[in-house]
């Protein structure tokens, strides 16, 4: 199965955007043009589960990307990854190296990631609500969650839309067909030798934060920025100075 994507520009470099996991492709909508205007040719896709990709087997989101490039005729691209889609590339850059050129993480997650208290009760209670059949309040907790100061009322109200379609696509899979959970290592993310943009929200929640520190930590090409305006979804938050940061970093790793 091919991942639903979106194609721009055309550049002789590509860059590949994966999604949060309270998102689909369309909250890449702010880089994805501008990407392609500043030289690139631009893939965004929605994993299995969101947006527009059902879930129609067992998989790995890593392999399926591997898949869309494959389709595409792309051997390499930089992966852009904000949250779950940064542990997706990590996932990518582990078992398919050949195929990333460079790394950009948007307050990522990381493979092994083990939450904090306070976030495991969150989980919790997001559990409970979905659980209970209440997806309005399910979804209203994560928007209020995974949202910074910066985000209005349209970047709020597309959130709410994304969130509720994954939970609806994502409810009504089969146990059988979960992703396939990956045995990687911070010894193998620490083998990621392509140069990597690790991004931090001031306002994200603590957890991620943590997990920036541990990247920059690990991998050997991290370079770290703090957003101060920033919470969990700088692409949707501040779409223009999100582009800048992306694109300059893009520039930096072209002239290495």
């Amino acid at each position: 199965m091919t991942l639903s994507h979106d194609l721009a520009g055309q550049g002789p470099s590509t860059v590949l955007l994966l999604h949060s996991g309270v998102c689909d492709r369309r909250m890449w909508e702010g880089q994805f043009h501008a990407l392609a205007e500043a030289g690139h040719r631009v893939v965004r896709c929605d994993l299995r589960g969101f947006g527009e990709t059902p879930v129609e087997a067992a998989h790995t989101h890593a392999d399926d990307v591997r898949d869309l490039l494959d389709h595409l005729g792309i051997d390499r691209a930089a992966v852009v990854g904000s949250s779950f889609g940064g542990k997706v590339a990590l996932e990518f850059a582990v078992r398919h190296p050949g195929h990333v050129s460079a790394l950009a993480l948007l307050n990522s997650g990381i493979p092994g990631f083990a939450p904090s208290e306070e976030l495991a009760a969150w989980g919790a209670r997001e559990d409970e609500l979905i659980e209970a059949g209440d997806l309005d309040a399910a979804v209203e907790l994560n928007v209020e969650t995974w949202l910074g100061p910066e985000a209005g009322p349209e970047v709020r109200a597309l959130v709410r839309e994304m969130q509720r379609h994954a939970f609806e696509v994502q409810l009504a899979v089969p146990d059988e067909f979960s992703p396939v959970r990956l045995d990687i290592t911070p010894d193998d993310l620490a083998g990621i030798k392509v140069p990597a943009l690790v991004v931090a929200g001031a306002h994200d929640v603590p957890d991620f934060r943590a997990v920036a520190d541990e990247l920059t930590r690990l991998l050997p090409g991290a370079r770290r920025v703090d957003l101060d305006w920033a919470g969990h979804l700088p692409a949707l938050e501040r779409p223009a100075e999100t582009a800048r940061l992306l694109t300059d970093f893009l520039a930096e790793t072209a002239a290495l």
